[in-house]
């Protein structure tokens, strides 16, 4: 419409989802348990045999290398935020014609692996190609089950705030991938190397297994990264957090990345770590769980007692890095 001025990439604010997206939702059905909410991974469905249906949709824009892993593991991660286990997957692919078919094969053969570990069918979806597109647009639809309902409305003052993994994990090994030439200089071909590699570290299913008998809430931090991830907890449950910016875990590869290039690594999208919400009475239980797991857990601060006040849009440094002109 005219008069309206652009909106920069990345997710929508809060405010406007709330006006333009969270209003328009069909019907009302009463075994939906859990529907659309900024900082909600997936839908929960009261479903039979004291089971829940778990339903979660993302996409991967941006990324080309390892794209078809990405997209099933960032939907597997919203199916494990919410307690579940996948089972069954709808994919979509558009390409730009200037790809060619050969993409096609390659992203699928990583969609049909990536599914083969999981134990999920993959049981439809669309694929074409677009020239209204310059790069590939995947989206995914993922259906699991689940024993328990997770809800940010369990969420107490006191509890304290964890994540798993290091931070930024996603997005630096987008940029290993697509972007190797931003890092030469500031890291080794070899770091750059194992960087990459970090895309296989993007599935939290396992955290999630761990997690399950002690949080009270789990959160997959995606776009906007750790500090988008946790703003959308604190608006979900009404409730503000004391964090310890220095307690949350950076990997000495992204700490260089960041001072080099400057951006936020908190702010860069965080597949590959989980926030969760723990209770004092489980919390030594949890810790003790974690300490004989390969997963390293680490508390960065509580929730409080001051409500929620809402801050700016959630940020996320991935896309202007991407953008930046190649040396």
């Amino acid at each position: 419409m005219s008069g309206e001025t652009e909106n920069p990439s990345g997710k929508l604010s809060a405010e406007a989802l709330a006006r333009s997206v969270l209003g328009a939702l069909g019907a009302s059905r009463p075994e939906v348990l859990i529907g659309p909410a900024v900082g909600e991974d997936a839908a929960v469905i009261r479903w039979t045999g004291g089971k829940f249906l778990v339903f979660a949709s993302d996409p991967v824009v941006g990324a080309a290398n390892g794209a078809g892993k990405l997209l099933v593991r960032v939907n597997v991660n919203d199916i494990a935020s919410k307690g579940g286990e996948p089972a069954y997957i709808a994919v979509t692919i558009i390409y730009p014609p200037s790809m060619g078919e050969a993409f096609v094969s390659s992203t699928m053969r990583e969609i049909h692996e990536e599914c083969l570990k999981n134990g999920i069918a993959i049981v439809g979806g669309h694929t074409e190609f677009n020239d209204l597109y310059d790069r590939p647009v995947l989206s995914a639809a993922l259906i699991g089950t689940a024993d328990r309902v997770f809800s940010a409305h369990d969420i107490r003052p006191g509890d304290g705030v964890y994540v798993t993994g290091h931070i930024g994990t996603e997005g630096m090994a987008i940029l290993a991938l697509d972007r190797p030439d931003l890092l030469r200089g500031i890291l080794t071909e070899e770091e750059i190397a194992s960087v990459a590699g970090w895309m296989d570290e993007t599935s939290v299913l396992e955290e999630s297994r761990l997690l399950r008998q002690y949080a009270s809430f789990m959160h997959d931090p995606t776009e906007g990264g750790f500090w988008g991830g946790l703003a959308e907890i604190c608006r979900l449950s009404g409730l503000s957090a004391d964090i310890d910016a220095d307690a949350a875990p950076v990997h000495e590869y992204t700490s260089r990345a960041a001072r080099a290039l400057g951006f936020e690594p908190g702010s860069l999208v965080a597949s590959g770590s989980m926030i969760a919400v723990i209770g004092e009475e489980r919390m030594k239980s949890a810790k003790e769980t974690f300490d004989n797991s390969r997963v390293v857990l680490t508390r960065v601060g509580r929730i409080s007692e001051r409500p929620y006040e809402p801050g700016g849009p959630p940020s996320e440094e991935l896309w202007a890095l991407l953008k930046r002109p190649r040396s």
